[in-house]
């Protein structure tokens, strides 16, 4: 069984990647130990950049009836007042989604699942990978499989979680970024009245830290700080967690969905590639919850590497390219660990007096405007690998916006990602900055096929050139900002870098053909045909029942 792409791990970042890849022609196979989707959530915070891989994937729209806006959050002193807080990013959104939302994972999951088998994408549950080996041309795997079933493809993701069978397999140590505590996580229905915060709050009290969370309609969520006198494994029994969360709520009004003891930790995998082998998600990052951010980073390493991997199997691109990979999520990784474990801190403080040189320090910062007050101002922009931070600094590494656009003579309003190609994109709101280019330019950005994009104020177009209409001037409003006329974009659409004028886009393209490790190789056309016309699971003895229950 020959495939380009071998995924291990059926988790959320896996079947995320999978649909990235297959969508864009790449043959892919996944394997997974478990046979169905763990039916309660885990991760239920998610931001508008995830929204917008789900957009990539085909699944946002229908995701949302299990998602909710994100209210704010408040951070309660010891003496209940206000200390810190974050509230939601004003109107308009940038990216064309809710900045920051809850969801529900196992829907979420479905969905991606749904969308894979619809794409003919072989899935092999219920069997572990055995063994693992590669060489210079191909990675092979074996599973757990009495009939000795082997896979190989050109390359291998790692998606299989915190415990990773790969990672380990592969000798690489994790780096301890030094937060290590237990917590209780309790969901919860509400099935009566209940008197309970609007907003999300942040209880930073020294007698029991505690988070509550009102994500999508009757679910609550609880996170509760074990003390140091706490047993772990006796905490998170029945009786324990109800009388828990009876300091927060009536406990007859509420149903406990799920409750568990985790340790929350803050870890980054020394090394992301080993040769045709990369990890992305929990197996080479882990990071406490206190900022939401630990499956969205796993969604943005999925998104940063479909389209590198895509590039070099269509030999667009030379296999160095999936170096910028590391380069590229492992500070951004790392930043965002440091400010979860940064708030994680806040919260969890247990020493009383160093409690309140907190909490009149923050309140200081609160009152004065010193503190920032908006979730998305702690996601970083990327500061290295591919993109021109030498012509364009304020901007390169920016996430691109998203307008409201339309087709010229449609009066149907759309989200750009949804009517452009998936890969670069060049894109300008008058057709001047395109004549700028010369025959040789044109050339170095045909080789990548960097789509030419026009977005317009109005539907006067240019017929050459592939031309949209944006209807509330948020295209318009960034150019003015940035101070710029054309922009070139990745396809995980961070800006690679942005020109004003005809010698700025000459350096932007030069830039380009340098640092895009292009292929010495002529493009050639991916074989799509995995010899699979429809979705394929391996004959597991409980694969059948299990398949039933998740898609019902």
């Amino acid at each position: 069984m020959d495939f380009d792409v071998l995924i291990v791990g059926l988790g959320p970042v896996g079947a995320t990647l999978a649909n990235l890849l297959a969508k864009r022609g790449v043959s892919v196979a996944v394997v997974d130990s478990q046979v169905s989707i763990f039916e309660k959530p885990r991760a239920i915070t998610i931001d508008h950049e995830v929204m917008r891989i789900f957009q990539a994937c085909g699944i946002a729209q229908r995701l949302l009836p299990a998602t909710a806006i994100h209210p704010g959050t408040d951070y309660l002193g010891m003496d209940g007042r206000i200390i810190k807080k974050f509230d939601p990013m004003p109107m308009p959104h940038p990216l064309g989604w809710a900045p920051t939302g809850f969801f529900i994972q196992p829907i979420a999951e479905q969905l991606l699942r749904n969308e894979l088998r619809d794409s003919g994408v072989p899935t092999y549950l219920g069997y572990a990978v055995e063994g693992v080996n590669q060489d210079e041309e191909q990675v092979e795997i074996s599973l757990t499989d009495p009939a000795g079933t082997k896979l190989r493809g050109k390359y291998l993701v790692a998606c299989d979680g915190a415990n990773s069978h790969v990672r380990r397999q592969l000798g690489i140590p994790l780096e301890d970024l030094k937060f290590d505590e237990w917590w209780m996580v309790a969901d919860a229905h509400l099935k009566g009245e209940a008197e309970l915060p609007f907003r999300c709050r942040q209880y930073c009290w020294p007698e029991r830290p505690a988070t509550y969370l009102p994500y999508t309609g009757n679910l609550r969520r609880w996170e509760i700080k074990l003390l140091p006198s706490d047993d772990p494994q006796t905490f998170g029994e029945p009786e324990n967690v109800l009388r828990q969360l009876s300091r927060f709520v009536d406990t007859a009004a509420i149903e406990v969905w799920r409750s568990a003891v985790y340790r929350f930790h803050a870890l980054l995998a020394a090394r992301w590639r080993e040769g045709r082998i990369l990890l992305a998600g929990d197996a080479c990052h882990q990071m406490p919850p206190f900022l939401g951010q630990g499956l969205c980073s796993g969604l943005r390493d999925a998104y940063n590497l479909a389209w590198k991997l895509e590039a070099v199997l269509n030999a667009k691109a030379s296999s160095s390219l999936l170096d910028t990979y590391e380069q590229e999520r492992k500070p951004h990784v790392a930043s965002i660990v440091r400010s979860a474990k940064e708030f994680g801190l806040i919260i969890g403080e247990l020493d009383v007096e160093a409690a309140g040189r907190r909490d009149t320090t923050l309140r200081e910062q609160l009152l004065s405007g010193k503190s920032e007050t908006v979730r998305q101002k702690y996601i970083p922009d990327l500061q290295h690998g591919l993109i021109d931070s030498a012509c364009s600094p304020t901007t390169a590494g920016t996430l691109f916006v998203q307008p409201h656009v339309r087709l010229r003579g449609s009066l149907r309003e759309q989200l750009l990602d949804g009517v452009v190609e998936p890969g670069f994109l060049l894109l300008a709101s008058d057709p001047e900055p395109f004549q700028w280019l010369c025959p040789e330019e044109q050339a170095t950005l045909d080789r990548i096929n960097v789509q030419r994009v026009l977005i317009s104020p109005d539907e006067t177009a240019a017929e050459e050139h592939f031309s949209v209409a944006e209807t509330e001037g948020l295209f318009a409003n960034w150019l003015k900002a940035n101070a710029c006329r054309v922009v070139l974009v990745r396809p995980d659409r961070y800006v690679y870098g942005v020109a004003s004028n005809r010698d700025g886009l000459k350096r932007l393209v030069a830039h380009f053909a340098e640092h895009m490790p292009l292929s010495k190789e002529p493009a050639q056309a991916r074989h799509q045909d995995t010899g699979a016309g429809t979705h394929q699971v391996l004959d597991h003895p409980q694969a059948t029942d299990a398949i039933r229950k998740v898609e019902a």
